[in-house]
Parts: C-alpha cells; structure tokens; sequence
C-alpha cells in the first residue's frame, strides 16, 4: 500500500489501469496498423531537411527500440499472482492459470475478452474469490475510460470460459466473500457509487451499499492483506474517510473508521483484530503508523507504534502475517526497509536497500506464504530485480539471478544525489544517472525529468528509452521539486494552491545547479514533462527558457486557468484542492493566473518543442493544448518579426504537435503504437540539439556545437552534492 494510494482518484496523473502497474514494454501487442494520427508541424521556422533528418532518425529509434524492450523482455514479470491451488499469469487480453507443482506446468487459459462479446480490450485487475472458485476481472481499451467487469466460475476445463455475469462501468472491485463482490461504479472520471452483487443459484442480486455525496471525493475498495476486511475508501485533495466491511459477516451494513476532517488523511490495515492506520499525525503532518483495536476504531483510540526519524518520509507500507513492512525514504533520498515485529512494534529491523533503488513495486504471493515480501527493485536506467525478505524467520534480503547485463550495469552506471537552493533557500533533491564521472559532463545532453503535483513521486521505475539514452551517454536528471511526494506531506502541501510558482522555482534552481555543477549546458538541454507536469514545465518555459532547447510535453495540463473556471469538466471541482477555485476566489484565480503556462506567453525566443496530444483525452482538454501551441506559434512569429536582426538559421524554434486519435491520457497501449510515438520523442531530441546518432552512440554535429561563455547564468543558486554512489503524470 502506496502512501500515495491514500488520495487515489481518477486524477489527471493516475493511469487507472492494470493495478499492479503493468509495464506495456513487456509485452508485445499483434502489430496494428498505427491509425491515422498526424503531426501538426506549426513550425515558425523548418526547412525540409531538418524534416527529412527527423524522420530518418524516427526509422533508426523505432529499430533500436524495439531491440532494447526484447532484451528486458524475460525480466520479472508481476503480472503474475498466485492464488491457493494455481498460479496466474495476465497477458494482454487473457488470463492463463497453472498448478503449484512441476507435475502442472501446463498452461491452461481461463478467460479471453474474445469469449465475452462486447467485452474488449486488456486486463486491468484480477481478484479472485476466497476459495478460488470465482474469478473477477476487468478490461477496458484505450478508447474508453470506463471498464467493464467479467465474472467468471472456475472449474477444471481446459478452455476459455464464458463470463456468467459482466458488470458495465466498473473500477475497483473486492470479493467480500465466494458469492459476495464488493464493486465502484464510475461515471466519467469520478467514482462515488458502491454496489454489493450477491450471487445466488436462483439470480444475482445487487444493492447500493454506499454513496458519495461530495463532488469532491472519489470512492474505492480495497482489501486488507489477510483478507479479513473490505475497505470502502474515500479521499479528496485535502482529507480521507474509511468505512470496513468484515468479510465475517458481508451483508452487515459498513462500519466508520474515523468521520473525515479537513487535514487528515489515512489509510486502514488489517492484522488479528487490530487495525494498523497510515495516517498523517506525525510531526509535521507527515505519516506514521498506529494502531487501534478492531471493535474502536475512532482516532481517539489510534496509538502511535512507529514514525520515521528526522527528515525521513514513510512511503509504502506492506502488512505481512506477523510483520510490518515499511519503506522509508532517506533525507539524503535513499531508500530502506524497516521491518516492526507487529508483537513487539518497539523492535525492529532496518535494510537498507542498493544505493541505485529508486522505486519499490509491492507483488503479493497470496497464500502460499503469508509472511514473505517479495518485491521488485528498480530505477529508471536499472532493470527490476526482485527481492524476498521473510522477517519471520530471520531471513535476510535475498535476490534473485540477475542477467548479466543488469550487473554489468550497476558497476558502470553511476547514481549522483545533488541538492539545489531555490529562490527562498529550501533545499531541492535531485537524481541523476550518468556513465562518465560527474567532472567529465560538460558535453553531455542532458535530459531533465519535473513531475510535481498532486503530491505523487516523480515516476523512477525502469524505463528502457531511458537506458537507451543512458547508453548513449545522456545525463538523465530528475528534479524531485515542491508539489511533488518524495518529501512528504509538507513537501506536496508547499508547492500546491498559493505555493504552486514554488515548483517553477525549485525546477529552475536544479537545472542551473547541474549548469553549475559542470553537468551539460543550456545548448545541449531537453527537459520532458507529462500531464500536470507541464505545468511546471510550461511556466519555466515562459520564465527562463533561455536554460533549456528542447521541450517534450505529452498530454500536457498547459491551460490550467481555463480548466479550473469550467465546472463543467470532469475534474475542476475534484482538483481545487490542488490549483484553487479562481471562479469564486480571486486570490485563486490571479495565483493561477501568474504561473499558467497558456496565459503568460510572451514575444520571445522560446525552446523548440514537441506536444504529443490525444484528441479525445478527458482529462487534458484538447482545446487548451490547441490554444497553448496557437500562442506559442504568435509569440515566436512576433519575436523573431519584430527582432532587430534576423534570426540564424536553426535558431528559430520548431513546435511540434503530434496529435493522435483515441481518448487515452496515458499514451497507447499497442506495442508498436508505443514504440513509434518513442522513437519520435528521440527523434525530436536529437535533432534539435544537433546530435549524430550512430547506432549505441551519439556525437555532436560541428555546427552545433557552442559554448556558453557569453550566456550569463545567474549564480545566486549554489549546489550541494549529498553524495555520488555507483493525476494528470
């Protein structure tokens, strides 16, 4: 259980499908025809051989690319979960089951959308009933927010079965029992309905068990590790409320945990009649543990057993059968596990996890053993490896064969931890990946990573462009800024509403430190931002663009003032807790007003960039991003018309929008789809920055080669390295 978990709702930044993450790049959909999406080249200036490179070098990454993702193809696969007699395996648009032991290696598919006629698209999630004789899944395709919900009686045929029910527009959903589920229902983008289906030999019978009131909310269910209790989870921006269901007795109306207030979030485990509460109480309104008895489980009765020390933040949080498993993040930015003995909170136990982990991905193993964690390390450039860790028994962390390239990879790639001082003196994280030294990177692209919103951690889970790029001897940064979660609560809380221009000026702040810090140069910079991280991305744009020359923003959030003063859209009201109402707040509206990337364009230089867009996208209205790119194309037309000396050929910015069909905020989900979107992206970078790629490496071509000696960058942000070791998202 993610920390960030605790205000899960259809956000702009939230993928809502496969639950466990599914990494798309492991799997390789049929070949589809990539339909008609076209690209919009609004270019100022262009000439056809700049076209020309651009789509030569798409041909070249689209090759690369897919020989990378085959290389990581046999990696950890955690679309895999075990249930008491089989284990499970999601591919795609089927489920596929086999037995425990070697005599049953055989794999048996038990459900194909094929086989449930309207039903279409991939698998999101898989529960199954307690006694495995019940399986529920949901599927939804890229062109629909809404998932439909199969529900599946397992026997021992050997082919597909046909769903004995399917539920329409389903997001979330728990069996409370073998005959009861437990299921949200979503409308658009915001789910406030909780149904309990009752499956009986004589109808299935399904009743409303809860409904949300506050447009504010999004509603979910969840279920407690040992599988004792249904959470009903109700969170906004600013607060969180729970109520259980005790799979003793499922048709008992839900019970309370704690009324919500404004301020308090919290999250609900489960372990021999207790509950064990994530919530943030702690010093600073950060989040500790503690725990209540089942039979009072009001605040009143919450007891502190465990918080993190100075500085550090609890990030996820895995109950085990006698053990609590807790990640915690480092001030210096590392990761580690305390493992607290759920008998004897007072003792525990620390791990520290490798210097180069930047994101731990939960896999429970179900039944088969209840007080084991196993789980998958991994970094943007560091291909997952998974771990086990058995407290019980006093086993200490075990990992499993690693390929020989994965360690051939950790001793040649280096992990650096700066710290750059923005305007007001706070102390911004970064994190960078590099193969050369630190002091040999001054000729090195560099490409910056911003996030910071919603208080979600920057994504640093493996990515194989990135390692693609790594190789290539880029410098990977990614700015962990204000507005963000790796800091914790505090951390989202100053740069969210009045704070939001904080996040600009921490991003600003990190790329001049790494400037500073002899890491690449303006001439040689791309920054990438996704969803609300254009936000960000945008306004520095608009501030100082001269530190940047590249731009990609995909799906971006560039029209915030427009979005929040249309209460018609299916997100304002649920994100006033993040931006402000500028329709009944005036404060609201001029602090929006100062820092929206669409309403602060000006005449002037700005870096060429590449908007990936998706038409039917409900989250990021198109007409905002058509609006963003038509200033952008006014603004750099009156600059370089209106300038005393013509523009150099080349200087001239180049924007890009590569608009495609479909309403998934995500990107696609067909393999070459993905991959040729990609290879644009790298396309795009390379070529505006003047770079020859060869094969597994890249050089910069002589006429684009510059320095920065006559570029003066302010120096009022000194660097401190901690340290050099080897939902709109």
């Amino acid at each position: 259980m993610n920390s960030c978990t605790i205000l899960r709702s259809v956000l702009r930044s939230l993928n809502t499908s496969w639950v466990s993450n599914q990494r798309r790049w492991i799997r390789s959909a049929p070949s589809l025809y990539r339909t008609a999406g076209h690209t919009s080249n609004t270019t100022v200036h262009h000439s056809e051989a700049t076209l020309g490179k651009l789509r030569s070098l798409n041909r070249q990454f689209d090759r690369r690319l897919r020989s990378v993702y085959q290389r990581y193809a046999d990696g950890p696969d955690h679309t895999v979960f075990q249930g008491s007699h089989h284990v499970y395996i999601v591919e795609g648009c089927g489920i596929y089951r086999m037995g425990h032991t070697e005599e049953e290696q055989d794999m048996v598919q038990v459900f194909h959308t094929d086989c449930a006629g309207d039903v279409e698209g991939t698998i999101q999630r898989v529960r199954l009933s307690a006694t495995e004789s019940i399986l529920a899944a949901t599927a939804k395709n890229s062109h629909k927010e809404e998932a439909k919900c199969v529900v599946i009686r397992l026997d021992n045929h050997n082919a597909p079965q046909k769903p004995m029910l399917i539920l329409d527009n389903v997001f979330s959903f728990e069996w409370a029992s073998d005959d009861v589920l437990v299921y949200t229902t979503q409308e658009g983008l915001q789910c406030r309905h909780v149904f309990r289906l009752h499956l009986t030999n004589t109808g299935n019978q399904s009743e409303l068990l809860y409904e949300e009131k506050d447009p504010e909310f999004f509603v979910e269910v969840s279920r407690s590790r040992d599988q004792r209790l249904l959470t009903i989870n109700c969170s906004s921006k600013k607060s969180s409320e729970v109520w259980l269901i005790d799979s003793k007795c499922p048709f008992s109306p839900p019970t309370q945990v704690q009324p919500r207030q404004p301020g308090l979030l919290y999250h609900v485990e489960h372990s021999n009649n207790l509950l064990y509460i994530l919530a943030n109480t702690g010093t600073g309104h950060e989040y500790q543990l503690l725990r209540a008895p089942l039979s009072s489980p009001a605040m009143q009765h919450w007891k502190p057993i465990f918080s993190p020390g100075p500085g550090a933040v609890i990030k996820d949080m895995e109950m085990l059968q006698d053990h609590c498993v807790i990640t915690v993040r480092e001030p210096q930015g590392q990761l580690q596990l305390q493992s607290i003995s759920l008998k004897s909170p007072d003792h525990g136990t620390v791990l520290q996890l490798p210097s180069w982990a930047c994101a731990v991905e939960t896999q429970r193993i179900g039944t088969v053993d209840k007080d084991t964690f196993s789980f998958l390390l991994s970094s943007p450039v560091h291909p997952p490896i998974r771990y086990h860790l058995s407290p019980a028994h006093q086993r200490p962390l075990s990992r499993e064969h690693a390929f020989q390239h994965q360690h051939t990879l950790l001793t040649e790639c280096h992990t650096t931890r700066l710290q750059a001082a923005s305007q007001d003196g706070t102390m911004v994280p970064m994190t960078l990946f590099h193969m050369k030294a630190l002091a040999d990177l001054s000729e090195a692209p560099l490409l910056v990573h911003v996030y910071g919103a919603y208080g979600l951690d920057l994504n640093m889970s493996f990515s194989p462009e990135k390692r693609l790029l790594l190789e290539d001897n880029w410098t990977l940064a990614y700015c962990h800024v204000r507005g963000g979660g790796e800091c914790g609560v505090s951390w989202h809380r100053a740069g969210c509403l009045q704070q939001k221009m904080k996040g600009v000026e921490d991003l600003s702040a990190c790329i001049q430190t790494l400037f500073q810090s002899g890491v690449s140069q303006p001439a040689l910079t791309a920054l990438t931002a996704r969803s609300a991280g254009a936000v960000l991305a945008g306004a520095l744009c608009n501030k100082n663009p001269h530190l940047l020359t590249a731009v990609h923003l995909q799906a971006p959030f560039v029209d915030v003032l427009g979005t929040m003063q249309d209460p018609s859209l299916p997100l304002t009201i649920e994100e006033r807790g993040e931006w402000g109402d500028p329709l009944t707040n005036p404060q609201d509206r001029d602090n929006i007003a100062s820092y929206c990337p669409c309403h602060n364009i000006v005449p002037q230089l700005y870096p060429s960039m590449l908007i990936t867009a998706y038409s039917g996208d409900s989250r990021v209205p198109l007409s905002g991003v058509l609006k963003y790119v038509e200033r952008l194309k006014k603004a750099i037309q009156t600059h370089t018309s209106s300038s005393s000396r013509l523009p150099i050929k080349g200087n001239v910015p180049t924007i890009m929008l590569d608009l495609q069909p479909g309403n998934d905020h995500f990107g696609p989900e067909d393999f070459d789809q993905s991959v040729s979107e990609t290879a644009q992206q790298l396309a795009f970078f390379y070529t505006v920055l003047g770079l020859e790629y060869k094969g597994s490496q890249q050089k910069m071509r002589g006429k684009r080669k510059r320095t920065i000696k006559n570029m003066t960058i302010p120096c009022q942000f000194p660097h401190h390295v901690i340290g050099q070791i080897n939902m709109r998202t």
